[in-house]
C-alpha cells in the first residue's frame, strides 16, 4: 500500500515537472483530466505471459518447417493465427467466432466436440491452450467432464493421412481440475489420448521458478516437476 502511494505521489509529481518542460512546446494539448496513469512498466526487463509467448512460437517455427498450403487453426490465441496468415493461408474456428478481416485469413465458427469437417482432410492442424477448457462451462460451452475427451476424438478424427498436428494444453505432475478454468494434464494422459497417432516431438514452457523459455525435447520427468507448466505436443498420423 505505501509502494503504491509513493508511486502516485511520484506520477503527480513527474506531471507537473512535465507540464513545465512542455509549457515552449504547443505541439499537444495537456491537461489533468487527459491523465492515463501507466504505474507498473517502470521495470528492469519487459514482462510478458511465458505460456502465450513460446507456445505459438513453438508452433509458427514448426508451421515454417513443414510449409503446409493452408492450415487450420482451432480456437489457439489470435496473434498466432493473425500473425501466421502474413505467410500461410490460416482458417480460423472457434465457439465464438472472431470478427477479424486480414488477408489470408478466413474466420468462422464451429463447435470442437462436432467439427464440420470430413474425416481425414485436414492437413496442417493446431489446437493449443484451448482443449483444457472444453466442458467446463467458461466460454458458454455445456457442462461435460468428457468434453475435453471428445475435442481430441474430433482432432484426431479430421486429421489427414500423413498431417501434422500442434497440441498444446497446461500439463503438471498431477492431473486436476481447476473449475472453472482449465484442466491440468500429466504427460502420459497426452500422450495416451493420442497413442494412435505417431509421437513427433514434444516441448515443454516450465513454470519452476528461474527456469528459462522453451525446453526443446523435454522430457515426462520435466513435466512432472511443474504444477501449471506449458506442454507443447507433435502428433503426425500415419496410415492405419
Amino acid at each position: 500500500m505505501i509502494a503504491k502511494i509513493q508511486q502516485i505521489i511520484k506520477y503527480a509529481f513527474d506531471y507537473q515537472i512535465f507540464r513545465t518542460l512542455s509549457n515552449c512546446n504547443s505541439r499537444f494539448s495537456m491537461h489533468w483530466k487527459d491523465r492515463y496513469p501507466c504505474l507498473n512498466d517502470n521495470c528492469g526487463t519487459t514482462p510478458f505471459d511465458a505460456h502465450y509467448t513460446y507456445h505459438p512460437a513453438w508452433a509458427a517455427r514448426i508451421i515454417a518447417q513443414t510449409k503446409p498450403a493452408v492450415h487450420v487453426d482451432i480456437s489457439s490465441t489470435l496473434h498466432f493465427c493473425s500473425i501466421l496468415s502474413a505467410f500461410v493461408p490460416v482458417k480460423f474456428y472457434d465457439y465464438r467466432p472472431a470478427d477479424l478481416e486480414l488477408s489470408g485469413l478466413s474466420s468462422g465458427s464451429a463447435n470442437i466436440v462436432s467439427l464440420p469437417f470430413s474425416s481425414n482432410s485436414i492437413e496442417s492442424l493446431t489446437c493449443m491452450h484451448t482443449v483444457e477448457h472444453i466442458g467446463l462451462g467458461r466460454y458458454g460451452d455445456p457442462l461435460d467432464p468428457d468434453g475435453d475427451l471428445k475435442a481430441i476424438a474430433e482432432l484426431k478424427r479430421v486429421l489427414a493421412v500423413g498431417g501434422n498436428l500442434l497440441f498444446v494444453v497446461p500439463v503438471g505432475g498431477t492431473a486436476k481440475i481447476m473449475f472453472n478454468a482449465h484442466r491440468i494434464y500429466t504427460y502420459s494422459q497426452v500422450v495416451g489420448y493420442f497413442s494412435d497417432l505417431q509421437f513427433v516431438e514434444f516441448s515443454l514452457i516450465p513454470d519452476i521458478p528461474q527456469s528459462n523459455g522453451l525446453i526443446s525435447n523435454a522430457t515426462e520427468n520435466d513435466a512432472n516437476k511443474c504444477s501449471y507448466g506449458c506442454g507443447c505436443f507433435w502428433f503426425k498420423k500415419g496410415v492405419s
